[in-house]
């Protein structure tokens, strides 16, 4: 395809990492590392400005906001996770609801999401109402199951193993961590 045509971001190949900011990064690399077994691959920092405005033209923080220590994850087949430390005087613990404007929470592919939510149930993680089969419409297939980290980030275990409703008449599918080259 011509890069004139081309619609959207030039050069987009797919999504590289998220990233997170988390209260403690030590603690958060544990949760990742034990209870959900992603592998920490490097931790790096700090970086800051004590006197310029890198900080704010750079990553649209307080000027003296510091990244006290940043931590690359890998979880499974998926995407990386970036974990940031930061301190800053403006810095709000936000313990968001996946109602809240700007809000997210983290889904992970599972292959038995009963035998998932018994292990967070093993491991002490609150869990919500779950897991959730849907039945109806496009996302039918999937099952559901919402869980939270210590520190409140919200997760999401997914399995779909037969495939959901939409795929029978869409063109384009979902990337799929069981098949990520399809």
């Amino acid at each position: 395809m011509n890069s004139s045509s081309q619609k959207g971001l030039p050069g987009l190949v797919g999504h590289d990492h998220t990233g997170l900011t988390v209260p403690n990064l030590d603690e958060a690399i544990d949760f990742f590392d034990r209870v959900l077994g992603c592998i920490h691959v490097l931790t790096f920092g700090p970086i800051g400005d004590p006197e310029g405005s890198f900080m704010t033209e750079a990553l649209g923080v307080h000027p003296r906001a510091r990244i006290e220590r940043a931590a690359m994850i890998r979880c499974g087949n998926g995407s990386n996770l970036e974990l940031f430390e930061y301190s800053a005087p403006d810095q709000r613990d936000l313990q968001q609801k996946n109602s809240d404007i700007g809000a997210f929470h983290i889904a992970f592919y599972v292959r038995d999401i009963a035998a998932a939510k018994a292990y967070l149930d093993e491991m002490g993680v609150e869990t919500r109402l779950g897991p959730l089969p849907i039945q109806d419409g496009p996302i039918a297939g999937q099952s559901i199951l919402y869980f939270q980290a210590p520190w409140g980030l919200q997760f999401e275990a997914i399995s779909y193993p037969n495939g959901m409703a939409y795929e029978s008449t869409s063109p384009i599918l979902l990337w799929n961590p069981e098949q990520p080259g399809a």
